[in-house]
């Protein structure tokens, strides 16, 4: 019998790359019919707490809070390799200014917020939809916002200053790629279908990097702004080995992430961090 799995996914290009493939139809699903549903990734966030949906991308911030109820598929990773969510300000400004600031801030459950809170804990957060950060910074609305998604290309055509990437100091912190988002999967679906639908999810990936100009064609749509030549540069951020599975030192990352969040009080419980393996792996191919 066919089944409808409902996936969730921010509406901006990496994750639109991502998902091309399986909204597209050109990958098989073993008779299964995904509907695809796209909203911010705060308010995935959320409706993750909730249990609404049955496979969704997620912060990895969130999924210390959804682990009763979801496991982390082992593909869809959103990685900063050495970047990550920017902090930027209207003038120039250090470490130091940052200390009990305004700042602009994408959701509280975002990992760009737990990031942020590791680097400088002394701050007011203002919580404000990612793609209104900007303006809030430019006018003067906050002392400093946390860019995420495009944003982390564009600040400098609004003449706003770089004050530190989250990913570089992750780096020099631990030595590890800063683990942003993820998918996951709610764990009453069975472990057979779980390994089915994280199958697909990773043929779509795979599928999307083999033919990467088609992928990125459909990923445009979603581009909010950056032409062709950032929209790459942006989906390879954030689309890329990393993202076909997190490996050791992937998987290494999201553990020190919550680690280091629960030990600075951040996180109120330990964290087990739970993946789907997938049973058999396969080279994707065109239906």
């Amino acid at each position: 019998m066919t089944r409808e799995i409902h996936v969730a996914h921010s509406p901006d290009s990496d994750d639109a790359f991502m998902f091309y493939a399986l909204a597209e139809g050109l990958v098989e699903t073993d008779g299964i019919t995904y509907v695809h549903e796209l909203q911010d990734i705060e308010t995935l966030n959320q409706r993750a707490l909730r249990g609404e949906l049955h496979v969704t991308a997620v912060s990895i911030h969130a999924y210390a809070s959804l682990t009763d109820r979801y496991a982390l598929l082992t593909s869809g990773a959103s990685m900063g390799d050495r970047y990550g969510p920017r902090l930027v300000s209207r003038t120039p400004a250090t470490r130091a200014d940052v200390r009990g600031k305004r700042i602009a801030i994408p959701g509280p459950l975002t990992s760009a917020y737990l990031a942020l809170r590791l680097y400088e804990p002394d701050f007011v957060p203002v919580f404000t939809p990612f793609d209104r950060i900007e303006d809030a910074v430019v006018n003067g609305d906050v002392d400093l916002g946390l860019l995420i998604h495009e944003g982390q290309l564009t600040f400098g055509d609004r003449g706003l200053h770089l004050v530190a990437d989250m990913g570089e100091w992750w780096f020099q912190e631990t030595g590890l790629p800063l683990p942003l988002g993820g998918n996951v999967i709610r764990k009453d679906l069975g472990l057979p279908l779980m390994q089915m639908i994280s199958r697909h999810l990773r043929d779509s990936i795979a599928y999307g990097l083999q033919h990467r100009q088609q992928a990125l064609d459909h990923a445009m749509r979603f581009a909010r702004g950056l032409d062709r030549s950032k929209a790459d540069t942006f989906v390879g951020m954030y689309v890329n080995d990393w993202t076909l599975d997190y490996g050791d030192r992937g998987r290494r990352a999201i553990r020190e992430f919550l680690g280091r969040g629960v030990a600075a009080g951040f996180i109120p419980r330990s964290v087990t961090v739970e993946f789907v393996e997938d049973a058999a792996p396969r080279t994707p191919a065109a239906k």
